[in-house]
């Protein structure tokens, strides 16, 4: 008999391989596009106004602009990450945002400041920025709109990422009857991916990882995003199957292959599908006490 055909490989599945080429392509993309059209735009004017520019100081002006936000970029996805803004919480993270905003556009402008000063330089002439406190203000009002607009890209791309992906929730109670799984210690997870519902076994979790107000639930390679905290997530699962590791980790006890010391006190866990979990050293001598084995420093993992 044949063998049977391998399952085709779903959308998330085949976009992994080219995932880190379409984000840094589509910011490099994004930025020269925005550079083009500012540089043509700029020309027109000038030609127009009659100023004695010459051509090639646009092109250092829009060049160096959208470099300096391409060396942002980072920055902001760490930062929304770190602080995601959703609608029933973005009234107390917008304070937080305005601050990152100046912060950004600060950063931006020295940035942009400093390529220009150097490529005037190497053109015989100077850059001057001054007066600095009306041209901080004037490109503030630029670069908050241009900062949002790279927040709210980056929330629509993760927005895509979790749909295709997949997103978990607990299963809802049932109108009439008695509840499939215990509301407090659940079975099973639902997990929404694409239009179609899946069931997500509990005891199929790897390890969890706190991100901002979602867990992301670690699933045979996936992460599945949970609306809730890791007190609460912690509080739902099996205490004699799962362990709190660290304050933003919890790991399935069956999926760790050894406990590698380090030197600093905390420890690093070895799953057995290779991944490594960090381990601070508050939570390591309970999971010692649970039977994880453990290995020397540098030793390696079983």
């Amino acid at each position: 008999m044949p063998p049977a055909p391998a399952p085709a490989a779903d959308a998330w599945t085949r976009f992994q391989p080219w995932r880190r080429v379409f984000e840094y392509g589509f910011w490099l993309l994004v930025t020269l596009v925005n550079a083009i059209g500012n540089i043509i735009t700029v020309l027109i004017d000038v030609r127009r106004t009659g100023l004695d520019v010459a051509a090639w100081e646009p092109v250092i002006w829009e060049l160096s602009s959208g470099l300096a936000w391409l060396a942002l970029v980072p920055a902001i996805v760490w930062f929304t990450r770190t602080y995601p803004l959703h609608w029933d919480n973005w009234r107390r993270q917008l304070p937080g945002y305005l601050l990152a905003s100046v912060v950004v556009s600060l950063l931006h402008v020295m940035g942009m400041v400093g390529m220009r000063m150097l490529a005037y330089r190497l053109q015989g002439g100077s850059y001057d920025f001054s007066p600095w406190l009306p041209n901080l203000g004037y490109e503030y009002l630029k670069d908050v709109r241009t900062f949002l607009g790279m927040v709210a890209l980056v929330e629509l791309y993760r927005l895509a990422l979790r749909r295709m992906q997949g997103e978990a929730r607990l299963l809802d109670a049932p109108d009439e009857g008695v509840p499939a799984d215990p509301v407090d210690r659940p079975e099973r997870f639902l997990v929404r991916k694409l239009g179609r519902e899946f069931l997500v076994a509990a005891r199929d979790i790897e390890w969890a990882q706190a991100a901002g107000n979602y867990v992301n639930l670690h699933v045979a390679g996936r992460d599945y995003p949970l609306r809730s905290t890791m007190a609460a997530i912690e509080a739902r699962l099996d205490p004699e199957r799962f362990a709190r590791v660290h304050r933003s980790y919890l790991v399935n006890l069956d999926r760790i292959a050894s406990i590698e010391p380090l030197e600093s006190g905390d420890a690093r866990l070895h799953l057995v599908d290779g991944r490594q979990v960090p381990c601070s050293r508050s939570y390591r001598d309970a999971l010692r006490a649970r039977g994880a084995p453990e290995t020397r420093p540098g030793a390696g993992n079983c």
